[in-house]
């Protein structure tokens, strides 16, 4: 197995953090050697609020799934969210030099490097630029340039900002876990390639990943990125008005929430009652299923609200034929796709990331709260494939103290893998 044939996704979430291990097989499906889930305790709100505990949860997941997989893990895609996140359209253009050559794969990267440069408010940078069609020599619409001629080669492009400071953090953890930041993704585009199939993308659809601490949006029409947001809310907050609601302790209205919550209040009956232990010494509490779904679905009724708003400010609230996919591990929630249809008016389904993974993986590894995870290793192909050259290999995780190994990457020795301990 070569090393660069396989890429990490590196998924540091508000409520855990996820790797997995994956390679493409002869079908280009991808197989996955090993995956991990731990606790997260450094982030909130998709936002690394302390290095230190978030370092030791990655390298807690990181060695786990390096154990499952045999491969030493050096190089992570790694996704970024957050309700810093933002996104623009903007249009950018280059000269070609020559009618006569071909525009190449070349023309493009320098195109969509070009835009990286754009000046951007102070504490803002660009984290992801996605062209969405492409203008050549005023010939609007072109979806593949590659191989046509022309002298002025623009694009429309749909530019992903954010906080330095929020990037640069992810970046140090990375970093002191003694890994190496290969790119990072937007973690809805990332749950899109998971989840979404090539036809709904065309038709319109609205991909709605809703995490522990945000709900993330992206919006696709015509096989094009049209719009991402994120929401500040997600599982966390339901979490938290369970607790606050039923008086109990975190821990059990989680375990209630998963357990028993619903998106509907209608569908529980009124005599319905769950019993929840005592604190030390004190009786059981009694908590009527009703109310439970009730504190559930006000939280979701707004969650959705923000969702419809986005629509609605996306401009394709009416060409969305596709309708909503909801994934994440809040999707999980009971009642929440008939919720979400009664609340929009959209077909609604759960999205589960199957749809490039080969059969052989674990059933656990279909769950939604993977998509962003299963998301990031499928966009680490994609780069390999668009710069084969750029592609690094997986590195050793012992790295010298004087920089002698950095020297020898620099200079092209090659460095194989250990035997598989098993």
């Amino acid at each position: 197995m070569k090393n660069s044939e396989i890429v990490v996704g590196l998924d540091i979430g508000t409520t855990k953090i996820a790797v997995i291990v994956g390679k493409k097989n002869e079908y280009g499906k991808i197989e996955i050697l090993g995956y991990s889930k731990t606790e997260s305790i450094g982030v909130k709100r998709g936002v690394v609020a302390n290095i230190e505990q978030t370092v030791q949860s990655i390298k807690v997941a990181v060695k786990e799934a390096e154990l499952k997989s045999g491969v030493d893990i050096g190089l992570v895609s790694v996704g970024i969210a957050g309700q810093h996140i933002k996104s623009m359209q903007h249009r950018g253009s280059i000269m070609r030099e020559s009618l006569e050559d071909e525009i190449s794969k070349e023309d493009i990267n320098k195109l969509n490097e070009s835009m990286y440069k754009l000046v951007m408010p102070p504490g803002e940078e660009i984290i992801n630029v996605i062209p969405q069609d492409f203008i050549i020599d005023k010939e609007y619409g072109i979806k593949q340039p590659i191989g046509m001629s022309g002298i002025c080669l623009e694009a429309n492009f749909h530019i992903i900002t954010g906080q330095v400071a929020a990037a640069k953090n992810i970046e140090k953890c990375v970093s002191k876990a003694d890994l190496e930041l290969e790119k990072l993704f937007l973690e809805p585009i990332a749950s899109s390639e998971a989840v979404l199939s090539e036809e709904e993308k065309e038709a319109g659809v609205v991909l709605v990943d809703i995490g522990g601490g945000t709900t993330d949006i992206a919006i696709f029409q015509d096989n094009i990125i049209r719009h991402t947001a994120v929401i500040s809310f997600g599982g966390d907050i339901i979490t938290e008005d369970v607790k606050e609601g039923c008086t109990i302790i975190k821990k059990q209205a989680e375990a209630l929430k998963v357990q028993y919550g619903s998106a509907l209040a209608k569908e529980n009956k009124p005599d319905e009652y769950v019993s929840i232990p005592g604190l030390k010494d004190r009786p059981p509490k009694e908590i009527s299923l009703v109310n439970l779904a009730s504190i559930i679905q006000a939280r979701m009724e707004e969650i959705v609200d923000h969702i419809k708003y986005e629509i609605k400010r996306s401009g394709y609230e009416n060409k969305l034929i596709a309708g909503i996919v909801l994934t994440g591990g809040g999707s999980q929630l009971k009642h929440i796709a008939q919720f979400t249809e009664f609340a929009t008016g959209m077909d609604t389904r759960i999205g589960y990331p199957t749809e490039h993974l080969a059969n052989n993986v674990t059933k656990e590894i279909t769950h939604p709260m993977f998509a962003t995870t299963v998301g990031l290793v499928i966009k680490g192909f994609k780069e390999i494939e668009e710069h084969p050259k750029e592609q690094k290999q997986q590195k050793k995780k012992k790295r010298s103290s004087n920089g002698i190994l950095d020297n020898f990457f620099k200079t092209g020795k090659k460095f194989f893998e250990e035997e598989d301990i098993n």
